[in-house]
């Protein structure tokens, strides 16, 4: 069984559904609710599990009601949750998401910015004996850096889920061999516009100046890839057109399309093909309620990528 470890943000979503999203300051009434797990990089675990591979999760939860129901739900998942380190004193992290009638998503969270974020501990407690890749989002730098750094020495794929807040400094990005950005990450990262031209500029320029390869997840628009590992001075932007589906819930699809990228890659497929399993499985999530309780099995994203 292919083996994935995942670095980063765990957290507790209390999801409500609105015919609209939220707009004024006054009450709203819900037609529906559920409580759900989130956080990329826990999301992506799920989602590698349900595909058929084996996630670990590395994530600093406090030790509270919130870390347990995490741990829980993950571990009902199949997701191994020994490297979830529960910090006493501390919260852990909860959203309000509100989803509306056309599948889009409003969050609120509230993380624990005083969560010790010191990774000296991954050293001696997380061993990378066994694992084929090694999947880290930006919620927890320090320890995405370590992990990944750690990965790129062992030959492994190391892939950043670079959703915001992306470190300006660079020094994560440096630590991926893989840099999936979402919309806004790319944004946030090279400041730049919505305009096409600018969004493929960006993305070639980073990749260049990490000499790595880079994508953008753009949603119904597909993913953007920039590939400048080998060749600098002629990187062209090449768009892998997304599936087209009817979204009723864009909760936790980019996560699901992270984890099932990496775990295309861990299985040694390379990164176009790797890129349209992710896509497969990102577009049969959102056609489903519910976070990563959405995230395809296996043979539900193989029927879809072999009707394509």
């Amino acid at each position: 069984m292919t083996r994935a470890l995942c670095v980063g943000h765990a957290v507790q979503d209390f999801v409500f559904s609105t015919p609209q999203l939220p707009q004024r300051a006054e009450k709203h009434r819900a037609t529906g609710f559920s409580i759900v797990g989130g956080g990329p990089a826990a999301t992506a675990a799920v989602a590698i599990a349900k595909l058929g591979g084996h996630a670990s999760l590395v994530a600093r939860v406090g030790n509270d009601v919130i870390a347990d129901a995490i741990q829980r739900e993950l571990e009902d998942y199949g997701v191994d949750c020994r490297h979830l380190r529960r910090f006493p004193g501390f919260q852990s992290s909860v959203s309000a998401v509100f989803v509306d009638a056309q599948g889009e998503r409003l969050i609120v969270n509230h993380t624990d910015a005083s969560l010790p974020t010191d990774p000296s501990w991954l050293e001696s407690a997380v061993s990378l004996e066994g694992i084929d890749v090694v999947l880290a989002d930006t919620r927890w730098p320090d320890g995405a850096i370590a992990m990944l750094k750690r990965a790129r020495a062992a030959g492994l794929p190391a892939v950043l889920d670079a959703d915001v807040p992306v470190p300006k400094t660079g020094s994560l990005l440096q630590s991926a061999t893989h840099v999936a950005f979402s919309m806004a990450g790319l944004k946030d990262y090279s400041g730049c516009s919505d305009a096409m031209t600018d969004i493929e500029s960006a993305l070639r320029q980073t990749a260049i100046s990490l000499k790595a390869w880079c994508c953008v997840t753009m949603g119904a628009s597909g993913v953007l890839i920039a590939d400048a590992r080998f060749e600098q001075s002629n990187v062209t932007a090449r768009t892998v057109p997304a599936y087209p589906v009817k979204p009723v819930d864009t909760l936790g699809a980019g996560d699901v399309w992270h984890g099932a990228f990496a775990l295309a890659l861990a299985e040694g497929t390379d990164e176009m093909a790797a890129v349209r399993a992710a896509s497969a499985a990102a577009a049969i999530k959102v056609t489903r309620l519910g976070g990563r309780a959405g995230a395809p099995t296996r043979v539900e994203r193989d029927s879809l990528l072999e009707s394509k």
